[in-house]
């Protein structure tokens, strides 16, 4: 689960459409293409933490061979900078798509990438269950301003924490994957499971960082219990609601929620450096239960394609004025150019949402004023001068296609945590699923202490 690596840091938590159809082409294919109108502008420099011009009516720049060209150079760059196995990438605009894969899915067997394979997309997943609670208010059975204890009893300050509070990261409830106990649980075994109830545990052990609505604080408890709401109004499991709610409606046939660590079949391995060695290790297999509503989905790119138009428009699953609630921005630290809405963020005018997660990161978003959307999925989440390899990737693009308006997310602070939760100030929120990553101990071992904290948006 992905947002800016400082508040996944912070928080240690899972880090946010296709106008055309495209058949999966390789890295060196020639992407579909169609007259449109030329937009220029620009170029920015390239730089994770740069702030380029952040022009909220910028356009996109046509998909010519040049163009084309320039991003596969660009984009393997990044790779070979930032050491990332393989990259799957879908960008489409009114004028045409690009869609290219790089790099491997499994290093040992030496198998190539792949438009068709199943990836765990972490702190995206929070965007599923917010929609979840929204399709719930569409239905008038619930609304964003009643507060949590209305649904889940004992949680501390419950009478005034509402349910838009959960869902901005303004609860000020402590971010349970940043407890010691949970983090040692989740390092010992990282394939065992957690159920809602034992995370919430972790968290509500600590006093609440802030009074409700007080300021933005990324924390993947808030999704839990978004989740536990969804169940309960919904009258089903979360990832029954999820997939009749929408998952299906929204078109969306190759994602899910996993009740367990299973991965569907093609997928690709994915490898981190969070472990109790600091050694990199394959965490394909490892139990995301422990990010569950926050961070703890799988995807693949033809599908995050159409989530992320669907994500910042609403449609075809929420009505107007509740899709407006989801857009309230809020904005982030310093930064006015970066907001956080509804389980969404905004950077530079691109809406959506990024993930991370042990192994794996995603980034999901759409340019409204361009009408046009992008996706990303990697197989590594170990960040590179402290910032996430989802967010070189992402900026090398953007600048390229829309340099007035390139995708950037601050570089936290330095921390000895491998990655928390990702928020406008680092990456969203989630347990070993979400934004933070748990760290892997060798199997038989016994670790003497887990890394400092989880790293996952």
């Amino acid at each position: 689960m992905s947002v800016p690596h400082s508040v996944r840091v912070a928080s240690a938590a899972l880090a946010l459409s296709g106008l055309l159809a495209v058949s999966a082409c390789s890295g060196d294919a020639e992407p579909v293409r169609q007259a449109g109108p030329a937009v220029t502008a620009e170029p920015a420099a390239l730089s994770p933490t740069a702030t380029p011009t952040g022009s909220p009516t910028g356009g996109v720049v046509p998909l010519t061979p040049d163009v084309t060209s320039r991003l596969d150079a660009a984009i393997k760059q990044v790779m070979s900078e930032v050491s990332i196995p393989g990259v799957i990438v879908g960008y489409t605009a009114p004028d045409g798509t690009y869609q290219r894969t790089f790099g491997v899915a499994d290093k040992n067997a030496g198998t190539p990438m792949s438009p068709d394979l199943y990836m765990r997309i972490g702190s995206v997943t929070k965007t599923f269950t917010t929609t979840g609670i929204l399709r719930l208010v569409d239905q008038g059975k619930l609304g964003l301003d009643d507060p949590i204890s209305k649904y889940v009893q004992n949680v501390p300050g419950g009478d005034g924490i509402s349910l838009r509070q959960l869902g901005e990261m303004r609860s000020g409830l402590f971010n349970y994957t940043l407890d010691s106990d949970f983090q040692q649980a989740f390092f010992n075994d990282p394939n065992r499971p957690f159920t809602p109830e034992q995370l919430l545990g972790y968290a509500f052990k600590h006093p609440a960082d802030f009074a409700p609505g007080a300021q933005f604080e990324y924390s993947n408890t808030n999704l839990i219990l978004l989740g536990l709401v969804v169940e309960k109004v919904g009258g089903q499991p979360l990832h029954d609601f999820l997939q009749q709610q929408v998952f299906t409606p929204g078109g969306l046939s190759k994602t899910s929620l996993p009740v367990d660590a299973a991965f569907p079949d093609p997928h690709a391995h994915g490898y981190t450096n969070q472990t109790l060695s600091g050694a990199v290790e394959d965490s394909t297999t490892w139990n995301p239960s422990w990010g569950w509503a926050a961070g703890a989905a799988i995807s693949q790119l033809a599908d995050l394609q159409t989530w992320a138009k669907e994500l910042a428009t609403g449609e075809p699953l929420l009505k107007p004025a509740t899709q407006a609630q989801r857009l309230k921005f809020v904005t982030v630290g310093n930064t006015p150019d970066l907001g956080y809405g509804f389980g969404i963020f905004t950077t530079h005018g691109w809406i959506g949402h990024n993930g991370s997660l042990p192994g794996y990161e995603s980034v999901v978003i759409h340019l409204p004023q361009a009408n046009a959307s992008l996706a990303i999925l990697l197989n590594t989440d170990i960040t590179h001068d402290g910032s996430e390899p989802s967010t070189f990737l992402a900026r090398a693009i953007t600048q390229i296609v829309s340099p007035n308006n390139v995708y950037t997310l601050p570089t936290p602070p330095a921390s000895g945590s491998p990655t928390a939760s990702p928020s406008p100030t680092g990456s969203p929120t989630a347990s070993p699923t979400a934004s933070p990553s748990p760290l892997a101990s060798p199997t038989g071992t016994t670790p003497a202490s887990p890394p400092a904290t989880l790293h996952v948006s």
